[in-house]
């Protein structure tokens, strides 16, 4: 192998393994309302909410994997391939994720475009609120 190949076999995998650490510095971690009534705690459900965490997508009676990040140039977004589970049925499609210019979420799949705003956490049941609860029942 000559120095000019090996120089530039170090070059591409220098920015293949740079690539995916890069794609991966925007979180969309959260959860989305469908539309302005939808409640928050209802993830996952027709007029609910969607949720993401740990690049895992909660839709509407679905789940996706988030995989194989990549950055879109200059904009707060994110393409992923998606890996899909729901209704027993097994998918694949791609789908972009990108920042609200006024906060929440803005997802393109496919010819489709949503807009979700995201829920904030006086919208969402606390966690603590059932052990609160729960010596005050047995008094």
């Amino acid at each position: 192998m000559s120095g000019l190949s090996a120089s530039r076999l170090s070059i591409l995998v220098s920015f293949v393994l740079a690539a995916p650490v890069a794609a991966q510095g925007i979180s969309f971690d959260g959860i989305y309302r469908q539309g302005p009534a939808s409640a928050c705690a209802d993830i996952g459900q027709d007029g609910g909410s969607i949720k993401i965490e740990n690049n895992e997508f909660f839709g509407v009676e679905s789940m996706c994997r988030m995989t194989r990040p990549v950055n879109v140039v200059d904009m707060e977004a994110t393409l992923f391939d998606m890996k899909c589970q729901g209704e027993g049925t097994e998918w694949e499609a791609r789908a972009m994720f990108m920042k609200a210019a006024e906060g929440g979420l803005i997802m393109v799949w496919d010819g489709f475009a949503f807009q979700y705003d995201q829920c904030a956490a006086s919208d969402l049941p606390a966690a603590s609120d059932d052990a609160a609860e729960a010596p005050a029942a047995s008094e």
